[in-house]
């Protein structure tokens, strides 16, 4: 992600030092090296002095320093680690250095985060609205008759157990928006589905809803096992709630099909989490859409979204596509909860992600990746690199959002334009490739600061904070309560609920 100029560092002699406390009948002879280290000394005076001038007035040099003005701390050391690969003796010198600016940079997570009441809940109880049947289904047969035979308000409650698939599970008739299809679990964590291929349910319908199902990949290969829900063409009103998804490329992935697109879909309290690295060069993240409008992502919980191959490059949750009015909020997305310096770039909520095809994006044009997209009252944590990711989207409001040791938030690549306001972040905002940014107020204080211990997610206030005016549409926090006229920056209210 950083800039691809190289820059090629000169390594210092290794230095012994002399002997000490000889018997003085023996001559000791300092060691040539202690006459090299002024001359070392000097040499990389100078050559600090020629790259700050080079800098400063050759058209290249303007350039790499503007690019590297554009990146943030820990991508610079990210990028400089990686130049140094292949390079012993500069990597013995400058390692403890580095990793040593770097872990002050990627504060290492505590153990045991809160969830803060964000992602599967276990007293969530059915859903039984517009039903008016309900069919038990105790088989993976069962299951893959039920629904492929199921009409508007059938409920399908499946029973308490374990069910293997080989192959994706697939539905024929529509529900409506007031007789929906269910496909559920009385209680959250008494069903486990285990998917060892490609799709795990494949949904062209509209007006499902999938709710308290805990499902899970189990895949030899890390390319196989893609998406737990994939979503496409009719299958507008799709409602993936309560759920616990784990060991997916991209755990829920939506996109148009032959022109159709299953707009207005919700995404909410469902866990999505990796139990390792994904070995695999396709896109890894938890949420992935392409092309739908009106989807809202709202209270859940997303961790350990990392990527072991290809690029690397990981995303909690995005929106792309040449996509429409999209949401996030009040998630909670802990990129790494233990070791946040391990290989790879995590990155926590995106509109943009890495770009869209031409010929994926809803108007085969994809000058904008998402249009009038919403970042609101968002906690996102322990991310290597932005908290916040506006890649060529417009227009994004972002606010109130709390970002606890990342990078921050990034515009990049125009026409991204986005207003931000009433947001409480560790790292810096950067409006890269003359995007356009507006900020009010302008955060003065970070959110390791202001907490008491943030990055813990203990949200408490170390001191009463100065409130600022309310912004319209976001009348709630990330706990749903209720913002006062004068509230607080980030995305919790002055009081949060007690950690659990």
């Amino acid at each position: 992600m950083c800039c691809a100029t190289r820059i090629s560092l000169q390594h210092p002699p290794e230095n012994m030092a002399p002997g000490m406390h000889q018997p003085p009948t023996r001559t000791v002879r300092p060691s040539r090296s202690v006459f090299r280290l002024p001359r070392v000394s000097v040499a990389l005076v100078l050559l600090t002095a020629t790259l700050g001038t080079w800098l400063a007035l050759s058209k290249q040099g303007s350039v790499l320093h503007n690019e590297l003005r554009s990146r943030s701390p820990q991508e610079l050391i990210r990028y400089t680690l990686r130049r140094l690969e292949g390079h012993p003796k500069l990597e013995w010198a400058t390692h403890p250095v580095l990793h040593g600016i770097q872990r002050r940079l990627e504060r290492e997570p505590p153990a045991n985060l809160p969830t803060l009441g964000k992602g599967q809940i276990k007293n969530m109880q059915q859903s039984m609205q517009g039903i008016t049947q309900t069919w038990v289904v105790d088989t993976p047969q069962a299951i893959r008759k039920a629904m492929h035979e199921a009409t508007a308000g059938t409920y399908i409650e499946i029973a308490p157990g374990l069910y293997p698939f080989s192959t994706a599970l697939t539905v024929r008739n529509r529900g409506t928006p007031e007789s929906p299809i269910v496909v559920g679990a009385k209680l959250p964590g008494t069903v486990w589905l285990l998917f060892t291929h490609v799709d795990g349910i494949y949904l062209k319908q509209p007006n499902w809803i999938f709710e308290n199902l805990n499902i899970r990949g189990e895949c030899p290969s890390h390319d196989t096992c893609e998406h737990a829900f994939h979503v496409v063409s009719a299958a507008s009103g799709t409602v993936i709630r309560n759920n616990f998804l784990t060991d997916f490329n991209a755990h829920i992935k939506v996109n148009g099909e032959k022109g159709l697109w299953p707009d207005g879909g919700r995404l909410e309290h469902n866990t999505m989490t990796l139990s390792e690295p994904r070995k695999t060069g396709k896109p890894v993240v938890a949420f992935d859409l392409v092309g739908a409008n009106d989807w809202i992502a709202s209270d859940n919980l997303v961790t350990d979204i990392s990527k072991a191959g290809g690029n690397r490059v990981s995303f909690g949750m995005f929106m792309k596509g040449a996509s429409s009015n999209g949401r996030f909020e009040r998630n909670l997305v802990i990129c790494s909860s233990k070791n946040i310096s391990h290989p790879g770039i995590r990155v926590g909520l995106s509109f943009g992600g890495g770009n869209t095809g031409r010929t994926f994006c809803r108007d085969r044009i994809c000058e904008r990746e998402h249009i009038n997209g919403y970042l609101i009252n968002n906690i996102v944590a322990h991310c290597n690199d932005s908290g916040l990711d506006i890649n060529r989207s417009a227009p994004v409001l972002v606010a109130h959002n709390t970002l606890i040791n990342t990078s921050g938030i990034t515009l990049r690549q125009q026409p991204a334009q986005a207003m931000l306001a009433g947001n409480l972040y560790d790292g810096l905002v950067l409006a890269r490739d003359n995007t356009n940014m507006t900020e009010a107020p302008q955060t003065s204080v970070s959110a390791k600061q202001a907490l008491i211990d943030a990055d813990a997610l203990d949200l408490r206030w170390v001191s009463p904070p100065l409130g600022m005016g309310m912004h319209p549409g976001v009348s709630r926090d990330f706990f749903g309560k209720p913002r006062g006229a004068k509230t607080a920056l980030g995305a919790v209210e002055i009081t949060p609920p007690p950690l659990h």
